[in-house]
């Protein structure tokens, strides 16, 4: 019989491209790594691996594995869940949970206490990672649930294999000290108001520059961006300090403080919150009440 452990093993080298990737995400060594993939082969009496260069490649044999290998997980965990279904159906365990920083601390932080209060035999093990290895993290089974986001409203593909369900929808508002004349505004604010504004904006390449550079794309100048910093802490801080204005969202927002302001614009940018589990998964009490609870905060 073929070990399940040696063929996850296997599908995540063919995911990866290599031994040492794969054994960081499975938390072995590559050595580990390679002793499952032999034994896997000792006992199909073929070979699953062939070196290419200083990486590996698929045989035909290990890509018919790797390709039939979601129907044994889909099957295995739909054994384990309806064990668990005949049980008193509580939550119960750990449930391994991905998610990328902004849903840590704006949806899974906050929801933690109604959760432990509602399921006291239920745990959760987080591990910050952005929404594509997320997504692969659920998809392999290093993960149960992943917390993702529709960047730019394109969410990152998701397997036919994988449920979502929308949580919440998040929203950037400018932020600015509060002695600084857009903060006498009582209205939302138009693109147009932005214009001749000093910003502190995060990196390029993040979701948040992103934004930026949608709110300020029709302003007739160019963003005179002063500072580029990718911790919201410290945005706020050289807000506080400077008269740069921040575009920040609200998930990610720490406290104010008494000496800035947010003020909402009048076409903000969003992206939606999504979490992502296993369909084999679907009747899983722990993964329900997690949810539940997530959408219900």
């Amino acid at each position: 019989m073929v070990d399940v452990a040696s063929l996850h093993a296997l599908k995540s080298v063919a995911t990866l491209g290599t031994l040492a990737k794969a054994a960081d995400e499975l938390g072995f060594t590559a050595s580990a790594v390679s002793q499952q993939i032999k034994r896997l082969e000792r006992q199909l009496g073929l070979r699953v691996l062939a070196q290419s260069g200083r990486g590996v490649v698929l045989t035909p044999a290990g890509q018919a594995l790797v390709d039939t290998s979601p129907d044994v997980f889909d099957a295995l965990e739909r054994c384990a869940e309806a064990a668990r279904s005949v049980a008193d159906g509580a939550p119960r365990g750990t449930l391994r949970v991905a998610a990328f920083s902004t849903a840590i601390r704006g949806v899974l932080a906050p929801a933690m206490r109604a959760l432990g209060a509602a399921c006291p035999q239920l745990s959760l093990q987080i591990t910050e990672q952005d929404p594509d290895r997320a997504i692969h993290s659920v998809d392999s089974g290093i993960a149960d649930v992943a917390l993702v986001h529709d960047a730019d409203g394109l969410i990152a593909p998701i397997p036919p294999s994988l449920n979502r369900r929308s949580l919440h929808t998040d929203i950037g508002d400018i932020v600015v000290h509060r002695d600084h004349p857009l903060a006498r505004e009582a209205h939302a604010l138009p693109a147009s108001a932005l214009t001749g504004l000093t910003w502190v904006t995060s990196p390029p390449g993040t979701v948040c520059h992103q934004w930026f550079r949608r709110v300020v794309a029709d302003l007739p100048d160019s963003p005179d961006v002063r500072h580029l910093v990718d911790d919201f802490s410290s945005q706020l801080a050289l807000v506080a300090s400077t008269n740069a204005v921040a575009l920040i969202p609200r998930l990610a927002r720490p406290p104010l403080g008494e000496h800035l302001v947010s003020l909402e614009l009048r076409r903000p940018p969003t992206r939606e919150l999504h979490a992502v589990w296993r369909r084999s998964a679907d009747s899983s009490p722990a993964i329900r009440a997690l949810v539940d609870t997530l959408v219900a905060t």
